[in-house]
Formats: structure tokens, C-alpha cells, sequence
């Protein structure tokens, strides 16, 4: 025996489970050293011409290697059930996002053989650095804000741009893992990588989508080590906006958003210095690395404290327009639409974990508002919970405020400049449809907020989709002027004025009117995916979800 097969376990060798009856000649077949062994009965006869394979030199290799005779090309049929198997043919002008979703939610058997897209060499692909490559773009979009679907996806799509078929990636909230199997008979690789620090920047979500978009075209030459190189570029840039910019972003945001719910000049500007004060105190908060509870805590109070200054100054402006304007700079509804948007997917450990963060951010508002509005209260400020906000007197002021708005958020986020206008029409466009129906026709609020929405869901899937992009930086932003800001204050105004029940139904609202965005913003992506035709592909292409009532 060599010393490459002295190595190897004795388990892995091949013998016969039969031994030949008796009078039977039993094929032997000549060994290196003479001796002769009992062939298996799946021997080919020994009158049957055959030509023999040529020798191949057995070379020790990687153990993460596909084997050499196996190819995802001409890989062997799998077993077909009786009905058969419903062919999938997606073409390469389909976005990668609807191809590998569609692979996603198919069983591992059904779905199409790989045609590897960056040519590996002789060898195989280096199994452990495509894995290590996935788990690291992975990181960026799920770190980014990104739904576990789509990162799932993106995943998927890494691996079979490098001809890795039986790749099975896992996301949940902190944890990234992928398993490869080279074939049936080999063990699968699993590598795995968790996220311990998320930060919001739209831009450098966009490039990775860029990245993940060049490793799917077959027109597109990318090594491991240019897709490496592009990675750690990601890394290194700094962001789009500095510091400064952020800071006057949250004023402004929180200054529309006043004057969105009826404030005028003096409400508008004290509203944004309020925001403004937040957010350095958070800053300085989270230079001290305290935990973004206390940093929520902290932003919340000024705000409220120059509402409840106003008030006790006498001064002739709307308090609550002030306090409801910083609120909108602090909900967190990026965390709310990812969280809905994994339930809604079948993602369900990952979505409790996004609504479970975004619980404590809320917790973290309404402790630094209460506390604020309890001294208020104590030193007899006249706040008035029955004051009329959002009145449709101006709409033309309105839907500039709520154009600004979403402009602003879309700075805090990080965008690119060039998405910048088009999320900004979008926000004005759905606090247009919203107060058309909430205002002039009478419907619901819950309702309003459902329908605009999901009108900002099929708007951001339709730009997404044509630039070949994340759909969260076309929606996030859009959906500012839709936050339920005022029925947060109003609840928080009751509890601490001893209307307990008047301020959790204030509270309920609140939370009605954000689960109306989330459902809405996910169910404009999916009707923008149900209807729009994938060119070449089957009617059965686009699956349902992984589970159909529990069958």
C-alpha cells in the first residue's frame, strides 16, 4: 500500500457483501502483488468485450475539492416521481434576485444544474475561500439592514456563480452558515459567520449588489481575488455624508415632520434643534459605548424638552407638533419593515429577533419621552392630548414637507446620490395617496397607510428591478412621512397624565399603523413579482412560500 492509502480508513474500502456459490467460478482479478480478491457481483462479465478506461493517476488531493470524474454539468438524473418534474428555464436577462429566490424555494432535488458563470480552473474551484467569499458578502447585506430572503439569495447565487450546486445557506439574525456537499458520497463543508455590529449604509449595500450582479453575468470575468479585492474596497470606503451632514439631516427631518402634522416656522425650527441636540447627545452616547437603548433614551429628550419649555414659556405654538416632529427621527422603521418583511417570508426566528430589537428601541423612546413629559406635567405645563395634528388645510405644504422628509432619511441612510431624488418623489407621492383617502374621502387611517404603503413597496420593487438593485433603498426612506409619530406622542402623553387606558389605545394605533406599513411595503413586492412575467420561465417558476399550511 502506498502512503497516501495507508492514510486513508479502512472503512472506506470496497468489498463484496456475497460470496460465489459453490461450482461457480468466481472472477479474479490481479493485484500488485500477485495476490487475487473476490471481485463484486457488479462486475461486468468476463466474455464481454469492454475497453478498459484509460488509467488515471491517482494524485492526493483537497479533500474540499469535487471529485475529479464529478461534473455539475453532466451531473447523473436524480429520481423523478411518478407526475414528473415541472421544468424551470430562467434566463440569464432575469435579475439574480428572482432566479436565485426562485431556486430558493425549490426542493434541493428539482432545482437545475449550474452552468458555472467565472470559469475555474483545471482543479475545481478553492471550495473553503467561494464559501469563506459567500459568508463575507453575506455579513455586508444582512449587516446592512438586508431581509434574510434576499441574503439567503445573494448567498445562493455567490456559490453557483463558482459551480458549487448542493451549497444550502442559513440566515437568522446573527448567525450566517453555508454547507456544500461536492457529491453524495463525500461529507459536506460547513462554514459559518456571525454578525456582532450592523450599521445603515444604503451605498455600500447597493455596491455589494453590484458585486453579487457582475458574479452572475457570464459576460463578466471576476476572480476570487478581484471579488476579494472589491470586498475589502467596500470596507475601507468611508461614507457618502460626514458627520455634520448627518446631524443637519435629522434637524430637517424632524422639522417636515412637524410641519407635516400642522406646525408652522417657529415649530419647524425648534422641532430641528431638538432633533439636532438628540442626536449629538446620541452620538456622544455611543462614543462612550453604551448600548443603543440608553442611546434612544437620550435622543428622546430633547425634543420633548423644548415641547414642554415652549409650553411652559407661554409661547403660542402647537408643543405637540414639536415632540411629534422629533419622534419621527428616532422610529425605527427600517428594523420594523426588515422584521415584517422575514415573517411575512417564512424567516420566522430571524423576524422575532428584528421586532424583538425593535421593541427595545421603542421601549428606549418612550422611557426618554416619559420621563420628560412627567416633570412637564409636575411643573404644570397645559399639554393637550385632544389637539388636532395632521389637518388637511395645506397640502401643498404638506407633500413639500413629506418630499423633504423622505430626502433627509434617505441621507441618514446612506444612500447613493443618485437615488436620493427618486426616493423623495416616491415619499411625496405616498403622503399624497394617503391623505387623498384619509383626508377627502374619510377612510381610515390603518387603511390609508396600508394602501400608500404598498404603493411605495411596488414603486421601490419596480426601480430595484430595473437597476438591477436592493429594493430597501428606493422603499425605506419613502415610507418617513408614513410613521406613526403623533399617535406615539399621544399615547405617551396619556400614560404620563394617568389616562392609562387612553394612552396604550393611542399606543395600539401606533402599532396597527406600522404593521400597515410593513404589510404594505412587502405586499407591493410581491404583486410587483407575481405580475410582472419572467421571461422563459415556466408557469410553475415562481414557487410559494416554504410552507403552505403546514402540508
Amino acid at each position: 500500500m502506498t502512503e497516501a492509502e495507508d492514510r486513508k480508513p479502512q472503512s472506506d474500502e470496497a468489498r463484496s457483501a456475497f460470496t460465489a456459490p459453490a461450482g461457480v467460478e468466481a472472477s479474479v482479478m490481479a493485484t500488485a502483488d500477485g495476490e487475487s480478491s473476490t471481485t463484486s457481483e457488479f462486475a461486468v462479465p468476463s466474455g464481454l468485450d469492454v475497453t478498459p478506461a484509460p488509467a488515471v493517476e491517482d494524485s492526493e488531493g483537497s479533500a474540499f475539492n469535487p471529485p475529479s470524474l464529478y461534473s455539475a454539468r453532466k451531473a447523473p438524473p436524480a429520481f423523478t416521481p411518478p407526475t414528473g418534474i415541472p421544468v424551470v428555464s430562467l434566463t440569464k436577462d432575469v435579475p439574480w434576485q428572482d432566479r436565485m429566490r426562485t431556486m430558493l424555494r425549490m426542493p434541493v432535488a428539482e432545482r437545475p444544474a449550474p452552468e458555472p458563470v467565472q470559469k475555474p480552473d483545471d482543479s475545481g474551484p478553492a471550495v473553503p475561500r467561494v464559501l469563506d467569499l459567500t459568508l463575507r458578502i453575506g455579513e455586508l447585506l444582512l449587516a446592512g439592514g438586508e431581509g434574510a430572503e434576499d441574503v439567503e439569495a445573494a448567498m445562493f447565487a455567490v456559490c453557483r456563480s463558482y459551480g458549487l450546486d448542493r451549497c444550502e445557506p442559513t440566515v437568522t439574525f446573527t448567525l450566517l452558515s453555508i454547507s456544500y456537499q461536492p457529491s453524495l458520497v463525500d461529507d459536506p463543508v460547513t462554514a459559518s459567520r456571525t454578525v456582532r455590529r450592523r450599521g445603515t449604509d444604503y451605498t455600500r449595500l447597493a455596491a455589494v449588489f453590484r458585486l453579487v450582479q457582475d458574479l452572475s453575468d457570464p459576460e463578466t470575468a471576476l476572480s476570487l481575488e478581484d471579488a476579494y479585492r472589491r470586498l475589502a474596497e467596500m470596507r475601507r470606503n468611508r461614507h457618502p455624508y460626514p458627520g455634520w451632514v448627518l446631524t443637519s439631516a435629522s434637524g430637517l427631518l424632524a422639522g417636515a415632520a412637524s410641519v407635516l402634522v400642522g406646525g408652522d416656522i417657529i415649530v419647524f425650527f425648534a422641532a430641528a434643534l431638538g432633533a439636532m441636540l438628540g442626536d449629538r447627545l446620541a452620538w456622544l452616547c455611543a462614543g462612550r459605548g453604551l448600548p443603543e437603548f440608553y442611546q434612544f433614551t437620550v435622543a428622546a429628550m430633547p425634543p420633548a424638552a423644548i415641547g414642554v419649555a415652549l409650553t411652559v414659556a407661554n409661547v403660542d405654538v402647537k408643543a405637540s407638533a414639536v415632540i411629534t416632529g422629533g419622534l419621527f427621527a428616532l422610529l425605527p422603521g427600517r428594523a420594523l419593515v426588515a422584521g415584517v418583511q422575514d415573517g411575512l417570508t417564512g424567516f420566522y426566528i430571524t423576524a422575532s429577533a428584528r421586532l424583538l430589537e425593535v421593541m427595545y428601541f421603542f421601549v428606549g423612546i418612550v422611557a426618554g419621552v416619559l420621563i420628560v413629559l412627567y416633570f412637564g406635567v409636575k411643573l404644570g405645563a397645559q399639554l393637550n392630548p385632544d389637539v388636532a395634528l395632521g389637518n388637511s388645510d395645506r397640502p401643498l405644504w404638506q407633500i413639500g414637507a413629506s418630499v423633504l422628509l423622505s430626502l433627509t432619511f434617505a441621507v441618514l441612510l446612506q444612500q447613493e446620490r443618485s437615488t436620493v431624488l427618486l426616493v423623495s418623489l416616491n415619499g411625496g407621492v405616498a403622503w399624497s395617496v394617503y391623505g387623498a383617502m384619509h383626508f377627502v374621502a374619510g377612510i381610515s387611517p390603518v387603511a390609508s397607510t396600508a394602501v400608500a404603503a404598498g404603493l411605495v413597496g411596488l414603486f421601490g420593487q419596480l426601480l430595484s428591478r430595473y437597476r438591477f438593485a436592493s429594493a430597501l433603498p428606493y422603499t425605506t426612506a419613502a415610507i418617513g412621512p408614513l410613521l406613526p409619530g403623533s399617535a406615539t406622542y399621544f399615547g405617551l402623553l396619556a400614560i404620563a397624565q394617568n389616562e392609562v387606558d387612553k394612552g396604550l389605545v393611542s399606543l395600539a394605533t401606533a402599532a396597527s399603523l406600522a404593521m400597515a406599513i410593513a404589510i404594505g411595503v412587502n405586499l407591493g413586492s410581491e404583486i410587483s413579482r407575481l405580475f410582472l412575467r419572467i421571461p422563459g420561465a415556466s408557469a410553475g417558476a415562481r414557487r410559494a412560500a416554504k410552507r403552505t399550511r403546514g402540508f
